[in-house]
């Protein structure tokens, strides 16, 4: 009885042990593949983003500009990434998730 319980959970643990590999390397691989996405890069303008990437699928409301510290940031949404820009120029872009469990940036709509 004692070994079926030891064989039991040893084969419990490298199916863990498995399951926890696949997952890193799926992140790995997502990993690998945004290092070479090509996002738009910090001080594009708003009209060489939307020139090279096309009309976003949405344009969020504006957040911001109440007083000079606190400039008008502006968030455009494409199928796999979000675009922030300050004022009229990029400051960030960054891919979504790529699924409901993942952390990251929600989709918005």
């Amino acid at each position: 009885m004692t070994f079926r319980l030891s064989a039991l959970l040893a084969a419990l643990g490298l199916a863990a042990i498995t399951s926890s590999a696949a997952a890193d390397t799926l992140l790995m691989e997502r990993t690998q593949k945004e290092a070479t996405m090509a996002l738009p890069t910090r001080g594009m303008s708003m009209a060489q983003v939307e020139s090279r990437y096309g009309a976003p699928v949405a344009k969020l409301d504006p957040r911001g500009g109440n007083r000079p510290q606190h400039p008008v940031i502006n968030r455009w949404e494409y199928d796999n990434f979000i675009v922030y820009f300050e004022r009229s120029h990029v400051i960030d872009a960054v891919v979504k998730r790529a699924d409901a469990n993942e952390l990251g940036v929600k989709k918005t709509h």
